[in-house]
């Protein structure tokens, strides 16, 4: 396991996790037996934390700029989520910015929303940045609409700000868990292109006890129709209770945490994502929704979240 820690997923969606304190000094690889899986505990904790409210832990800035407002061209550069002022100072000075067509390189210059203003030629959008975290409950699509009329995880957070938000990827209807809604389009492609690995945590409810030499296999890798998949660690959730799994992955392939064990001949009742780039859903009820942190935010963007 690579870090305890990071398996702080707040808990399972069940009452038959239990906590219990992990055998110092396990060993990396796949866990079974005793002393199991090393993120139980925190997959334990959630059942003795206090409930969440549906109140934001932060209050985002609904008005974004008057059409006619005059603001500092760093300002603009930062809610455009390119960068800090500060950093959009140095991008400045550098030349590397252009409002309506001409390079601007001093600080202090002041432009409007309906200006042209281009970072390396591409023109940025001010608007303040939104980002939400919920615990998406079962029954539930992940879209901004469904044509078949069924709940999205968008009528959680209706209402809750002016900005156009969608979510960070894809859960399916019946899986729970950890999601992100942003409108922040660079952070959404970088959250979820292959290449930056982002790392997810799913406790997995099987129809019954998985056996040792499956552990094994999906940690060396698994053969699906699109291709091997392997696991980055795989454990007992429940040492008690070898139904209950906990696996790491970083593919964002369709469905593959389900297929995983479908294509060994398990039957998945139960699939809840506890931790996603770092986010958790400690002390978030399902269903429920908070405004992530500055610090998260930080973290998201400079990739110290994984």
């Amino acid at each position: 396991m690579r870090n305890k820690k990071d398996f702080n997923s707040g808990g399972p969606a069940g009452k038959r996790s239990r906590p219990e304190q992990d055998k110092a000094g396990s060993k990396p690889g796949v866990r079974t037996g005793k002393g199991a899986y090393a993120g139980k505990r925190e997959f334990a904790a959630r059942d003795n934390a206090p409930k969440a409210r549906t109140r934001p832990v932060q209050k985002p800035t609904e008005k974004v700029f008057d059409e006619g407002e005059a603001i500092r061209l760093n300002r603009y550069i930062a809610n455009s989520g390119v960068c800090s002022r500060r950093d959009a100072d140095e991008l400045i000075t550098q030349g590397l910015i252009t409002v309506n067509g001409k390079v601007v390189t001093e600080l202090g210059s002041k432009v409007k929303v309906s200006d042209d203003v281009r970072y390396n030629g591409k023109r940025l959008n001010p608007e303040e940045k939104v980002y939400i975290l919920i615990n998406k409950p079962r029954d539930m699509v992940t879209t901004t609409d469904d044509p078949e009329g069924r709940r999205t995880v968008m009528d959680l957070v209706e209402g809750v700000c002016t900005q156009r938000i969608y979510p960070v990827g894809r859960l399916d209807r019946n899986t729970t868990g950890v999601l992100l809604l942003t409108n922040d389009g660079e952070l959404s492609r970088k959250l979820t292109h292959p290449s930056s690995l982002t790392k997810k945590i799913y406790h997995v409810f099987l129809d019954r006890p998985i056996a040792r030499q499956h552990m094994t296999d999906i940690k060396k890798g698994i053969e699906l129709e699109d291709g091997l998949i392997q696991a980055d660690d795989i454990g007992y959730a429940d040492e008690s209770d070898h139904s209950q799994i906990g696996i790491e992955i970083h593919s964002g392939r369709n469905r593959v945490v389900r297929r995983i064990f479908e294509t060994l001949g398990y039957k998945v009742e139960k699939l809840d994502r506890v931790y996603f780039a770092g986010l958790t859903k400690k002390n978030l009820a399902k269903g429920h929704w908070r405004f992530l942190t500055k610090e998260e935010i930080r973290n998201l963007k400079t990739g110290l979240m994984k």
